[in-house]
């Protein structure tokens, strides 16, 4: 049978720190979500958002060479390592690769593990309405992890976790009722993240330049009405001189004599607006006050729909 993409089952931000013993921490890794279908015949890749991937990753489509089931559709996330720890900005490496050239070329430079912490169909059966014990049960008798495949580990005590994944600048912890059942395109509080550092989607409204090469960008983030509110400029991060060189590219396709803000940037002197086409992942300590992100450092350049550039980021 052929497995149709499904989007997956979402945590929701914590507002409270669970209690009882029914809760299960996990590290919450930074890179890419992803959906392994295997229908027996094939074995196919999809994003979060329905978006095929299975040429991105190619070595991770053997199923049979590391999984003990007929057919199967496994949750996780793919991610990729800048020296020590995980790095959404490397992975994009990997995920934004269209030609089968560099993809090839990329495999050893910028290897990728695919950390798996769910199985939603299994041998034929769909196995959503079982428990996430159940769930986990299963997977641990039918994955056989090896280099870049591994199973997510379950902690008992999540704060003592938090506070480790702090100590390594990671991302944050992911707390799941372990009787939970899985939901289809849902979102709510039997899985909550708790993150370390905060971050989000942002578009890009306009930018500064020294000797011809944009240096910083001015972000902005879509209201429920579709206004563009500016939330802060950044000019540090990952960002390489490649990167930087593409965004001049860029953007000095989109100028526009419009500022696209519905409201006003606190700095406006030297900057160069653009049409709001353009999409960042951006990482903060907080909002000030005054509605702009404090130190904010920008993670990856990153094709995203505007639908996800909303001010719901902050506020769920």
């Amino acid at each position: 049978m052929e497995l149709e993409p499904i989007i997956p089952f979402e945590p929701a931000r914590m507002q409270n720190l669970p209690s009882g013993t029914n809760w299960v921490a996990q590290v919450k890794w930074d890179g890419v979500r992803i959906l392994h279908y295997c229908d027996g015949n094939e074995s196919r890749l999809f994003n979060r958002k329905l978006n095929e991937r299975t040429l991105q990753y190619p070595e991770l489509l053997d199923t049979n060479s590391f999984c003990k089931a007929g057919s199967v559709i496994l949750d996780g996330e793919v991610i990729a390592f800048d020296n020590t720890k995980p790095s959404f900005h490397e992975v994009m490496k990997r995920d934004r690769l269209k030609q089968e050239q560099s993809i090839k070329h990329s495999l050893n430079i910028t290897p990728v593990t695919y950390m798996i912490f769910d199985i939603l169909f299994y041998n034929g059966t769909w196995v959503t309405d079982k428990s996430l014990e159940f769930r986990q049960q299963l997977l641990d008798q039918i994955i056989v992890p090896r280099n870049n495949i591994q199973i997510v580990q379950n902690f008992s005590d999540g704060t003592a976790l938090f506070n480790l994944m702090g100590q390594y600048q990671m991302e944050g912890v992911v707390y799941k009722d372990i009787s939970s059942k899985y939901r289809i395109n849902g979102k709510d509080a039997r899985w909550r993240k708790h993150k370390i550092v905060n971050d989000l989607f942002a578009v890009v409204g306009g930018i500064t330049r020294s000797n011809h090469i944009v240096n910083s960008l001015l972000l902005g983030l879509y209201t429920d009405e579709d206004d563009f509110i500016y939330i802060g400029s950044a000019g540090t991060g990952k960002l390489t001189r490649h990167d930087w060189a593409f965004l001049t590219e860029q953007t000095n396709k989109i100028v526009s004599t419009k500022c696209p803000f519905s409201n006003d940037p606190e700095k406006s002197k030297d900057v160069i607006w653009v049409k709001p086409e353009l999409t960042v992942k951006v990482e903060y300590l907080e909002f000030t006050s005054g509605g702009t992100m404090r130190h904010p450092s920008i993670q990856t350049i990153i094709d995203v729909d505007k639908n996800e550039c909303t001010i719901n980021q902050i506020l769920k």
